[in-house]
């Protein structure tokens, strides 16, 4: 497969960042709690229990009921019951948020409003958002944590994601030469580190002809499949299956197990022709203003959907915006 001939490019000069769920990367949303004071630290195990036994906090499991005082003339401070949840009217003391009898208040001081988060934090940004209002347990996925820094991927790893990407930005090029749009894609097997297929937009000849249907289109040619040929394009190729150093039988059902390199964030078609295709990954360069994998919607991790994927964005960034950047400029001098 033909690779990027222009200047060789830094890898140090972008950062692949994972493209999370909304509910990996929405704000820490909050709840309103009465807390009171632990007076006495020897009746802290009964309090937690009385209050564990009438008000269980149904929902904030992942909220740690006691929390230390460092500062304060008490130990401890204990959550007693959502605000929701608290008799109307108002609050005075512990005894008017308890159940007559039910809970002994002896060691709690007078209660206040805090507030907590109203959910489990999925990563350590938002673990460390919601640790500022109170403490709370955190089971933590370490390899987001470690691609949220920009360090999931080894030297060598990027290297190779520069070349596949740049393959990308070539076919973008040519497609740019004959009038298409510049956006390049090109799909990679990472077990063998071979490009399947590589091509660009090819939208003048057929509408829906974006990058990367026509790279899906061109790895199910790869396995005898496919529908429309690119034969005008010689950008647009795939590796013959003859080629694949493959174990018979292992062939998959298009693009399973694949990764996708595009220069452009793809649309909700194309997204939902990774998600039919089965990709595995999806690395993009730079965001598009109708981009169904980050910028509008996230089809990749969408529950409602059978297939699911990882997405990362800023793959050879630089490259890629200016490449568009040109695009746009050219689409202009002709009035387009």
């Amino acid at each position: 497969m033909k690779r990027w001939k222009g200047p060789p490019c830094d890898i140090d000069s972008w950062v692949a960042f994972p493209v999370l769920s909304d509910e990996q990367s929405q704000d820490v949303e909050l709840v309103e709690v009465f807390a009171a004071p632990i007076l006495d630290k020897k009746e802290t195990s009964r309090i937690v229990r009385e209050l564990n036994a009438f008000h269980p906090l149904s929902g904030l499991q992942h909220v740690k009921r006691v929390r230390p005082c460092r500062e304060k003339p008490h130990p401890l401070e204990v959550l007693v019951c959502l605000v929701s949840d608290a008799p109307r009217g108002k609050v005075v003391s512990v005894d008017s948020l308890l159940p007559s009898g039910g809970v002994n208040c002896n060691g709690l001081g007078e209660p206040f409003v805090v507030k907590v988060p109203a959910r489990p934090p999925l990563t350590r940004p938002q673990f460390e958002l919601a640790s500022q209002h109170w403490p709370t347990s955190f089971h933590e996925d370490k390899q987001v944590t470690v691609a949220l820094r920009g360090e999931l991927f080894s030297r060598h790893q990027k290297e190779r994601m520069q070349a596949y990407m740049a393959s990308a930005v070539t076919a973008a090029r040519a497609g740019m030469e004959v009038g298409m749009e510049a956006v390049g894609a090109a799909v990679v097997d990472p077990k063998t580190e071979s490009i399947i297929a590589v091509g660009h937009d090819c939208r003048h000849d057929r509408p829906l002809h974006h990058a990367v249907m026509v790279v899906i289109d061109l790895v199910a040619r790869s396995q005898g499949g496919g529908f429309y040929s690119f034969d005008g394009y010689p950008a647009c190729r795939f590796t013959s299956p003859n080629s694949l150093q493959t174990e018979a039988g292992s062939q998959p059902y298009i693009c399973t197990g694949y990764d996708l390199y595009v220069t452009r964030e793809p649309c909700v078609m194309c997204a939902m022709a990774l998600v039919h295709s089965r990709i595995g990954r999806v690395f993009y360069g730079v965001a598009s203003a109708n981009g169904a994998l980050g910028t509008k919607f996230k089809i990749h991790a969408r529950k409602d959907l059978n297939h699911r994927f990882e997405v990362y964005r800023g793959v050879l960034s630089g490259e890629c915006e200016n490449l568009h950047s040109v695009d746009d400029h050219i689409r202009k001098d002709r009035g387009e």
